[in-house]
């Protein structure tokens, strides 16, 4: 059964395209065979610029092209409405904390990077400033999470869990049974109470690890916003955090 079900996946594989053009743009495609799956679905990753199609194992792969070229409108209008694509520069702009900071540099500052009244400056060579800004970003991130995580483990009265810092796409933070909580360090580009809504969510599953009607009673107990205003922002804004530095052309 292995055997045969390896034998259609290479069969199909090897037709599979890299991209196909909608519109005018050229659009990388990701395939993913589901052995459990029974229809073909996709959806748009708009921060790699790419198509994720995920269809069965027998589905040929002309279907799948036949099943976009039916959604091609709605793709176009995914990709045409996205935030564009923000380059970490001398001149950019990029959020922190919610509010918006102009990046200047000046190979005669040092190397510390110093970020106060809107502006976030830093020396060194003008090709590492990408690199440079994000691994600032991260080490304040793990610095304001930290001092986070422990504001609400004081209210939950629950033990102050290790913390990991991720990038990983679609998901904000997270909590496992093992005592960690991983977040993104994105969230640190967001408003404070957007930041603070995630962090007491994962505080909250310490208690809970479900998304029950207790487990919401019990965030809400904690945390001292509108967790609803902040899901919202996140709705609306989430996907610019992911176009912060990336580049969805090398997808393709």
């Amino acid at each position: 059964m292995l055997d045969r079900l390896n034998s259609i996946l290479s069969k199909n594989r090897s037709s599979e395209p890299d991209s196909i053009t909608i519109e005018g743009r050229e659009i990388g495609l990701v395939w993913k065979r589901n052995p459990r799956s029974r229809n073909i679905s996709l959806r748009t990753d708009v921060v790699r610029g790419v198509i994720k199609i995920s269809l069965p194992m027998h589905a040929p792969y002309d279907s799948a092209i036949e099943f976009i070229h039916r959604k091609t409108q709605w793709i176009a209008t995914r990709f045409e409405t996205a935030p564009k694509a923000v380059e970490i520069k001398d001149g950019a702009q990029i959020a922190f904390e919610g509010e918006t900071h102009i990046i200047e540099w000046d190979e005669d500052l040092g190397r510390k990077i110093i970020q106060e009244s809107g502006i976030i400056r830093l020396g060194g060579p003008k090709d590492h400033i990408p690199n440079r800004i994000i691994r600032w970003m991260k080490e304040q991130a793990r610095i304001t999470y930290s001092d986070d995580i422990a504001h609400y483990c004081t209210i939950a009265k629950a033990p102050v869990p290790k913390l990991s810092i991720g990038d990983a796409r679609g998901r904000w933070g997270s909590c496992s049974t093992r005592g960690t909580i991983r977040l993104n360090w994105r969230l640190i580009m967001a408003p404070v109470s957007v930041r603070c809504s995630v962090i007491a969510h994962e505080v909250a599953h310490i208690k809970h690890m479900n998304h029950s009607a207790a487990f919401y009673e019990w965030l809400d107990t904690i945390y001292e916003g509108d967790r609803l205003e902040a899901d919202d922002w996140l709705k609306r804004h989430g996907t610019g955090l992911y176009m912060i530095g990336s580049n969805p052309s090398s997808a393709i």
